[in-house]
């Protein structure tokens, strides 16, 4: 009895694989069967962000409520929760972190018309704008409110600019309470980007490996492979990476940019999900994980070094030689200040595709692929 007790109070290792889990819950019912009781399905308790309370087997939305301080408005971050029938892991899922990064939001829009709860194992959190003052100001990369920009603040202060207050409110009502994290993304209103995920190496080495599992169950082919976040929990500075740093695994996709809302963009992230929730075990009939996936073992984000007009000379996708142009920024005048070129052999993964460039920002990265 004492073993049997063991067994039954043991947590269902959700991080490691889906199939320890499954294991261990047939040995439970076994020897419950053994010992002559019929085995029972724990009704999930009420599931609470912030405010939002959701009942087994439904969905609630609501806000959240970032207060007002040192003279700004504050701000509100919607987000719904579906909480499943059945236990199982909580995957929080955030949109729109960058404000013109529409495919994300529109994704999440629909997923939450699709997803029945009454069908689901565990708990879905959706973000469905995180940073709200600059998706309503149609700001790329800095929030109008303190020209920050939020995916560099995390995990955020409470008595902080409205940024790190984003952060800090999102550290501790979601990230803190999910199991599984992705980060979605797009290019950013000026970013004509290929569709790509990112796979952080620099956690515990069981987080890591259950990361590489959800970066080939969303199904996206190109994998960049992540060895340099921060390992400091209190300067985790990326979303994803708050979420790696406090032992939960995590991901970050790619799908869409230049400010579209294209068909194609939104359905790629509406696979990827369906593929994490039957991955995780919480819901089946999903897609497969990719099965030839082109690794990104080294990759560098090209950055300008003058202010003025970028002008592209290669394409997103394009496969370039070292040493090729990438593209030119001119001064306001038209003379040309700096050429961009590539620093090593690979694949153009994202090109900025308007005018406006200002020294230190991206022009471009540029990603060295390998097929598995």
């Amino acid at each position: 009895m004492i073993a049997l007790s063991r067994l039954l109070h043991a947590p269902p290792a959700w991080s490691r694989s889906r199939s320890r889990y499954v294991r261990t819950a047939c040995l439970a019912g076994a020897a419950l069967w053994l010992a002559g009781a019929t085995p029972a399905v724990a009704q999930p308790a009420p599931f609470t962000v912030g405010p939002v309370t959701a009942g087994p087997g439904t969905m609630v939305s609501g806000t959240l409520q970032v207060p007002a301080l040192g003279g700004d408005q504050g701000t509100t971050i919607p987000i719904t929760v579906a909480h499943g029938a059945r236990p199982g892991p909580v995957l929080a899922l955030t949109a729109g972190v960058h404000g013109m990064e529409y495919s994300p939001i529109l994704a999440l829009q629909r997923l939450r018309r699709a997803l029945d709860p009454a069908s689901l194992a565990g708990t879905v959190i959706m973000v469905h704008v995180a940073n709200t003052p600059s998706f309503l100001g149609r700001t790329i990369y800095y929030s109008p409110a303190d020209g920050q920009n939020l995916n560099r603040v995390f995990p955020g202060k409470a008595n902080g600019t409205l940024s790190e207050r984003i952060a800090d409110l999102l550290t501790r009502e979601v990230i803190a309470r999910a199991t599984h994290v992705v980060d979605l993304h797009c290019g950013d209103g000026n970013e004509d980007l290929r569709p790509y995920s990112y796979w952080m190496t620099t956690g515990a080495p069981e987080v890591v490996e259950a990361a590489r599992g959800l970066a080939l169950a969303f199904g996206l082919d190109h994998i960049v492979v992540d060895r340099g976040r921060p390992t400091d929990p209190s300067a985790s500075v990326y979303l994803s990476n708050t979420a790696t740093t406090r032992g939960k695994p995590a991901l970050t996709i790619e799908s869409g940019g230049m400010g579209r809302t294209d068909e194609a963009s939104i359905a790629r992230i509406e696979r990827g999900i369906a593929g994490l929730l039957t991955h995780l075990g919480m819901r089946g009939g999903g897609p497969a994980p990719v099965e030839h996936p082109i690794w990104i073992e080294r990759s560098e984000v090209l950055r300008a070094g003058a202010t003025g007009l970028f002008y592209p000379e290669a394409e997103t996708g394009q496969t370039v030689a070292e040493g090729t142009v990438i593209g030119h920024i001119t001064d306001f005048h038209g003379t040309t200040v700096e050429t961009i070129r590539a620093p090593f052999a690979g694949e153009l993964l994202y090109i900025i595709g308007t005018p406006p460039i200002t020294k230190g920002e991206p022009v471009g990265f540029v990603g060295r692929t390998e097929r598995d």
